[in-house]
């Protein structure tokens, strides 16, 4: 599944065995790349091999994607396990401070690791991030929870059919909710075909899956809409009373920031089909409470004004947003996100 020029191995750190993607006798400033949710270092080989070659691109298998060590995730920690292995690898390969580009989920984790360790990150790269204040059971730009308890939110929201379908390396396109068809649906915008379509199938096939992992386990709830997260696992992970960055702005140094996302994303959207509230709006999860009280998250609203605070406190950032274009640009737009990136990758 690797493409010519890549390489893979497998990385000990003090947390876990880590797999990376390189390119060999890359030895120039490194650029770690931190993949989204339900995939894995595959989906950068593209970016990796477009990267000038002054550069050193590094593709990361967060746990329990790929080939890294499937270790359990502490939802209560919100992204924290990830950030911290990533830290952890960065001691493991000598890094001092790389470039840091983020994927969905992989933006949430990159996000946290800027928070944790600013000097780490020598510039910011978002691709279609998850929102600073998680996914779902949030409301307004200042990220106000819709419950205390995140009820709407994680591993409660997700489909059982999809999960079942990816636990069993269901390869088909037989249904809305196998794995290939979620990839042309909502990963790219509709009618694009990915040139390496199987490769990615097989990434999004690496996922492990279970309470540890993806979902995570989930408790029953009277409030709307029946479900809400556990303390385990990936979707919990996401869940807005356990991860939340709301203080970007504080952080120094403050490296510079591309903020880069497809316009017509369906899944990090402020009108996500993946976004309980949204669902519940459109009539396609009945007893909706609402606009009043569960409105649909304004997740790239969110993003922007966490974003703006970070500049007005002496950050700089740059929105680029590409037309055509659903929640994987770098598979969408190769050449249009590879401008972006090597632009800011001159500043820092």
């Amino acid at each position: 599944m690797l493409l010519d020029g890549i390489t893979a191995r497998r990385v000990p750190t003090d947390r876990l065995t880590v797999n990376v993607l390189e390119l060999p006798d890359r030895d120039g400033d490194p650029v770690v790349f931190l993949h989204g949710n339900v995939s894995s270092s595959l989906f950068w080989q593209t970016t990796m091999l477009n990267l000038p070659l002054h550069l050193r691109p590094i593709a990361v298998d967060l746990r329990g994607f790929g080939d890294t060590d499937p270790e359990p995730v502490d939802a209560t920690r919100g992204l924290s396990d990830y950030a911290d292995d990533v830290l952890a690898l960065f001691s493991a390969l000598g890094i001092d401070a790389a470039h840091l580009v983020g994927w969905s989920m992989g933006g949430g984790v990159a996000m946290r690791v800027l928070r944790d360790r600013p000097t780490a990150v020598r510039t910011l790269t978002l691709v279609n991030p998850v929102s600073p204040f998680g996914f779902g059971a949030t409301k307004g730009v200042d990220g106000e929870l819709t419950d205390a308890g995140g009820v709407g939110s994680g591993a409660g929201g997700a489909n059982p059919e999809f999960v079942r379908r990816l636990a069993e390396g269901d390869t088909s396109a037989d249904s809305p909710f196998s794995p290939r068809q979620i990839l042309r649906n909502f990963y790219v915008k509709p009618m694009f075909e990915p040139e390496h379509t199987e490769i990615y199938v097989a990434s999004m096939l690496s996922t492990r899956t279970g309470d540890d992992h993806y979902p995570g386990d989930a408790t029953a709830c009277e409030s709307w809409p029946g479900a809400g997260p556990g303390t385990r696992g990936v979707l919990n992970a996401m869940a807005p009373h356990h991860f939340r960055i709301d203080d970007l702005h504080s952080v120094s140094p403050k490296p510079p920031v591309l903020w880069v996302r497809g316009a017509d994303d369906q899944i990090v959207s402020d009108t996500s089909m993946f976004d309980l509230a949204y669902l519940g709006a459109l009539g396609a999860i009945p007893g909706w409470p609402g606009e009043e009280t569960h409105p649909p998250q304004p997740m790239v609203a969110q993003t922007r004004a966490v974003l703006d605070r970070y500049s007005a406190e002496g950050g700089t950032y740059e929105e680029v947003v590409i037309a055509d274009c659903g929640h994987s640009p770098h598979l969408e737009k190769p050449l249009e996100f590879a401008a972006a990136l090597e632009a800011v990758l001159t500043k820092g």
